[in-house]
């Protein structure tokens, strides 16, 4: 089983924090859409193009579902992963931190450029639209909740291993 779970949208700063967390805690680090990309082949924007999101989701909770039983580490899951309720229940009892930010950080971090396929077309309402939908699934499996607002990686940082109580390798 993982360390640390991360959760959050799209651009939060889930890689970025998840490897120097990983650092500080002496342990590895994964990322389930890193996986995903490996495996597949093609990037995850391409996989939405040519199969759609149903098939990109399927292939998400197969690859999540590896990496909880095979990493032992720090993991970060895909924005979306969280829509499966069946992976909601895998993150029970985990150490699941929620990194979590406002859109005006999204418009900065993510540049809503078309590399996010669901940012596409009016990507500051559809990051809105997605977050309301998301919120509550990210606070639900959530042990604890980071803001990544106005917070460097090393702050955000940490912030997890406090809200953790995790020591430093």
């Amino acid at each position: 089983m993982p360390v640390v779970v991360l959760v959050g949208p799209m651009g939060v700063g889930k890689s970025t924090v998840g490897h120097m967390l990983a650092d500080r805690l002496g342990v590895g680090y994964r990322d389930t859409d890193d996986d995903i990309v490996t495996a597949q082949g093609r990037s995850i924007a391409e996989i939405f193009v040519d199969e759609g999101e149903p098939a990109f989701r399927a292939i998400e909770k197969q690859a999540v579902r590896t990496a909880l039983a095979g990493h032992d580490g720090v993991l970060a899951l895909g924005g979306g992963s969280i829509l499966d309720e069946d992976t909601r229940a895998l993150l029970a009892g985990l150490r699941v931190v929620y990194l979590s930010m406002d859109v005006e950080s999204a418009v900065r971090r993510t540049g809503l450029n078309v590399a996010r396929p669901l940012l596409a077309v009016n990507p500051r309402k559809q990051w809105r639209d997605l977050m309301e939908a998301r919120r509550h699934l990210y606070e639900e499996v959530a042990t604890a909740v980071v803001a990544t607002d106005a917070r460097s990686p090393e702050e955000v940082t940490q912030a997890v291993l406090d809200a953790l109580e995790l020591k430093e390798a």
